[in-house]
């Protein structure tokens, strides 16, 4: 006879907790904050959106400030979101954080779930042609396997 020893956290036994869900600034992220957030209020899981700041190589950057530049579009998705939580008060009654990790986008994305215990994970569909087919990040995640993984159009 087998015996069953519970070692604590387990993904999706009663429903997430957490759904993690990835931001950029491009529509297709923003239509997965907004089905993650459907997701979240219907659950009652807390929401985390996630924006991945990405970290140039020493010199790549030709002396622009590419750290500005991303705290920007960091600060300037944080706005976008409260905004928008605040005119669907009421409607969307959800609880939701927002974090900023660094690096390139999966590895951030996989850090920012492995560090939330993200229950699910919701991306937009990459945008960029040439990853319709292989390499997008939302590809990546579904073949890492350790989360359930929304792709939104």
């Amino acid at each position: 006879m087998t015996e069953h020893v519970n070692t604590g956290f387990e993904r999706g036994t009663d429903g997430p907790k957490v759904i993690l869900a990835g931001v950029d600034g491009s529509e297709s992220s923003l239509r997965a904050a907004a089905y993650a957030a459907g997701l979240a209020r219907r659950q009652n899981a807390l929401l985390a959106l996630v924006y991945v700041q990405p970290v140039m190589p020493a010199g790549a950057s030709m002396g622009a400030p590419v750290g500005d530049a991303t705290g920007e579009i960091a600060q300037e998705l944080v706005a976008e979101i409260r905004e928008s939580a605040e005119r669907l008060r009421g409607i969307y009654e959800v609880r939701w954080q927002f974090h900023t990790f660094r690096g390139d986008p999966y590895a951030g994305l996989v850090s920012a779930a492995e560090e939330l215990t993200a229950d699910a994970v919701v991306v937009g569909a990459s945008e960029q042609a040439g990853h319709r087919f292989v390499g997008s990040v939302a590809v990546r995640l579904v073949k890492a396997g350790k989360w359930p993984v929304t792709v939104v159009p």
